[in-house]
């Protein structure tokens, strides 16, 4: 039935919204006159912040919201739920602690003769009927949904707008709230605004579509039009099938492609925009690339044709698309008025608050109003395993995507296993936030183990603020080999207190500091003549070697000293995976021998691997291969109690590698030699591995050393790039040192302009420029 009034429904025009001094819409325009209008995009491009604007609970900058011709901006949200605009948000935000029926009761408005009434959302979803008496956290995903949609009905709407609301849901619920939608606009009574990531679902409600990118409404289209245009469909919005592995649990694999015959065959077909970034693209005929955000990229209308290919320069753009550069409009500038100290170049990066929202709510809010108020723009991500509603802008879902089992990983029921789970898929999810300048989280030791692995992952340099009860303490295992900020809570985080207001508003402003100094260039702006990074490990026992090596490089290099305790060189490979390091000298691989015998310095399991991935020129040796370090002596294991100890000082003792685990130490070095593409060179220095390793000293033994050589020999598959070298010295003979230099410039010296520029060029990417 057609709306005969002269004022459309919703009106739209040149609609801006900031969020602090970041803009969020651009001018956005949209009619709805009746009927279904969706709105599509992908995630990140402002359709959330849309529906928050209409609602009243996001004051516009400039612009005009008119509902059947009343302007909205400016009034309260119950004043314009009261003229007729329901409201069902994303992530459905029911009241936990309310039963079905007392949520529904409480919403309902005008009576028993008002079109809907408690009895007839009964009658629509009979389902909650069943559940009346349950609490709005006991219910499922499905149900909760259907109670969001209930209670915006009994409002009795003449415009709904709804902002995902089948975001999660199992095929069947989906199905039937799609059915719902369709019958509400078959009535002619309300005019419905539909927000969706499902395409599918959107391409078959709706009348009219629009596609949002960069906070603009880039095309608006009839969408049998798009919904017959695949190839348009993998251009606007990146659109493919769902591949096996994303299925979430229960969803049934899609048979289809895109075409609307194999649909009216019975067969069904799910469709997603990403909600995520850096996860494998969804594919169909074409792959569609990873799915950017407005703050991460420009237009993707832009930068593809309708082939997906990249477009030239004479190509004309499609005359219905709206072009809009990443980032601010030239347009609509951010106000001039930024707050001192804060550099308008960090607006285009975020400070991520992380962490438990359903338990530690309260003091995560603080820190966010404490980086709005200095100017940042915030996002917000819940690590929860609940399953409670999230206000945060990341809910936990989105992250449990990313897990590589999928969300039901981590929502197993298991509190132990979802905390790990939901860690893992963290890590996965931080790196992938191409809009990140810095992440600050605040918790107990749960909430400390949930967010700094994924802090560990980050490049060294980008701001990391962890405030923890447990930051008095040993917080290697929190810290590891990167430059996170422990900051200790002094009290338990719970609540906000004369204390913890002083501790989360410095730590808050830490992290501002630090993310207004990397937008202003901070340690990066460093003199056209600085020289490029190297990396050495040294132990005690391999001073010599490594000063002698040092001094004879540091006139061209920068070289950066790590103490092999484990943690160095970690430390070290941290800084070769970040792109800061130009090549390694890592001539103490001590950390092996503790790795694979069981001492306290040991490496990982991952050792050597940064050099295999970033391949940069490595030359290494095998510096103090001849021991496993152990605490003071009365903390040597048992086991190894007769053998040949030698105590360094008082808080370390040292133990002689036997033979057969000196070949087992040599074969594992090898293995991961092996791997490394990049240039290679090993030196063995066959009179001996240290300064104890030498005749006459307590861990000489030359049947232990050759073990080690022989194995390491036999082992390693030499290539052009790729070499292992014997000399007749010790370690710390001056000529080995000098045969180390030789090795490195060979394979440095003709790259030398190379690395230094790809470090900075890695770091830049890291940092978001």
């Amino acid at each position: 039935m057609a709306d005969k009034r002269q004022a459309p429904m919703l009106e739209i025009r040149e609609l801006v919204v900031h969020y602090g001094h970041a803009m969020a819409l651009h001018g956005v325009d949209l009619t709805l006159d009746h009927g279904v209008l969706a709105v599509v995009g992908r995630n990140g491009m402002g359709k959330t912040t849309t529906c928050n604007a209409i609602a009243g609970l996001v004051r516009p900058t400039s612009g005009s919201i008119r509902f059947q011709g009343r302007e909205l901006i400016g009034r309260s949200p119950n004043q314009i739920s009261g003229l007729g605009v329901g409201y069902v948000p994303q992530g459905r935000r029911v009241w936990p602690s309310l039963s079905v029926d007392e949520t529904l009761r409480l919403a309902a408005r005008g009576g028993r003769d008002a079109a809907w009434t408690v009895a007839r959302v009964y009658e629509t979803f009979p389902r909650l009927a069943e559940r009346k008496r349950s609490g709005g956290a006991q219910l499922s995903g499905g149900e909760q949904q259907m109670l969001a949609i209930g209670r915006a009905l009994l409002s009795n709407p003449k415009l709904l707008v709804m902002d995902e609301p089948t975001e999660g849901l199992a095929p069947v619920i989906v199905e039937q709230v799609e059915t719902m939608i369709r019958e509400l606009a078959d009535e002619g009574e309300i005019a419905v605004l539909l927000i969706e990531q499902n395409i599918g679902v959107a391409l078959d409600i709706a009348e009219r579509v629009g596609v949002m990118i960069n906070g603009r409404i880039a095309r608006e289209m009839p969408a049998a039009e798009l919904k017959a245009d695949t190839a348009l469909q993998q251009r606007l919005l990146g659109v493919g099938r769902q591949s096996e592995g994303d299925l979430e649990e229960g969803e049934p694999e899609a048979e289809t492609g895109g075409d609307p015959a194999a649909r009216d065959e019975g067969r069904s077909a799910v469709y997603r925009v990403r909600r995520s970034e850096g996860l494998d693209s969804l594919s169909s005929a074409g792959t569609a690339g990873p799915a950017p955000t407005r703050w991460s990229q420009a237009n993707p209308l832009a930068a593809r044709g309708a082939g997906g290919g990249a477009r030239s320069r004479d190509e004309a753009p499609d005359p219905r698309d709206r072009w809009v550069d990443g980032g601010r409009s030239a347009m609509e500038p951010a106000p001039s008025e930024v707050p001192r100290g804060i550099s308008t170049d960090s607006l285009d990066r975020a400070a991520y608050v992380v962490g438990t929202f359903d338990t530690k709510g309260t003091e995560l809010d603080f820190l966010v109003r404490q980086l709005r108020g200095a100017g940042l723009r915030v996002v917000t991500v819940d690590l929860s395993t609940s399953g409670r509603p999230s206000t945060a802008d990341v809910g936990p879902k989105e992250v449990a995507y990313h897990h590589p089992k999928g969300s039901q990983a981590v929502f197993s029921g298991d509190r132990g296993r979802s905390v790990a789970a939901m860690a893992e898929a963290f890590q996965r999810f931080l790196p992938t936030r191409r809009d990140l300048g810095g992440v600050i989280s605040a918790g107990g030791s749960g909430g400390t183990a949930l967010a700094t692995p994924a802090m560990q992952r980050l490049p060294v340099g980008l701001p990391k603020v962890m405030v923890s009860t447990v930051a008095s303490g040993d917080v290697g295992r929190y810290v590891g080999p990167t430059d996170i900020c422990m900051m200790y809570s002094v009290t338990d985080v719970q609540g906000i207190n004369r204390i913890s207001r002083q501790v989360l508003s410095n730590a808050a402003h830490a992290l501002a500091g630090m993310i207004a100094s990397q937008a202003r260039g901070g340690a990066r702006e460093a003199p056209a003549e600085e020289k490029p990074a190297l990396g050495l490990t040294m132990f005690g026992v391999t001073t010599p070697c490594v000063q002698a090596v040092s001094k004879a490089l540091e006139a061209n290099y920068d070289c950066l000293v790590f103490h092999a305790t484990g943690t160095g060189g970690q430390s070290m490979e941290k800084l070769a995976d970040s792109g800061l390091l130009s090549g390694v000298l890592d001539i103490s691989t001590t950390e092996v021998p503790d790795l694979l015998v069981g001492g306290v310095f040991a490496a990982t399991e991952d050792r050597f691997g940064a050099i295999r991935r970033s391949r940069i020129p490595y030359v290494g040796s095998c510096g103090a291969l001849d021991m496993v370090n152990f605490g003071a002596r009365d903390t040597v294991p048992e086991k190894f109690r007769r053998r040949n100890l030698y105590e360094h000082n008082p808080q370390v003792t040292l133990m002689r590698t036997t033979a057969e685990e000196c070949a087992e130490i040599g074969r594992w070095i090898a293995e991961r030699l092996n791997a490394c593409e990049g240039p290679v060179r090993f030196l063995i220095p066959e009179g001996g591995v240290s300064l104890l390793d030498s005749p006459g000293q307590a861990f000489w033994d030359p049947e232990a050393d050759k073990a080690l050589f022989d194995a390491l020999e036999r082992s390693f598959r030499p290539a052009a790039n790729r070499r292992l070298q014997r000399l007749p010295h010790n370690l710390n003979d001056p000529a080995f040192a000098k045969a180390l230099v030789d090795a490195f410039r060979e394979i440095a010296e003709p790259r030398r302009g190379a690395p230094a520029s790809r470090a900075a060029a890695r770091l830049e990417t890291a940092n978001g420029r």
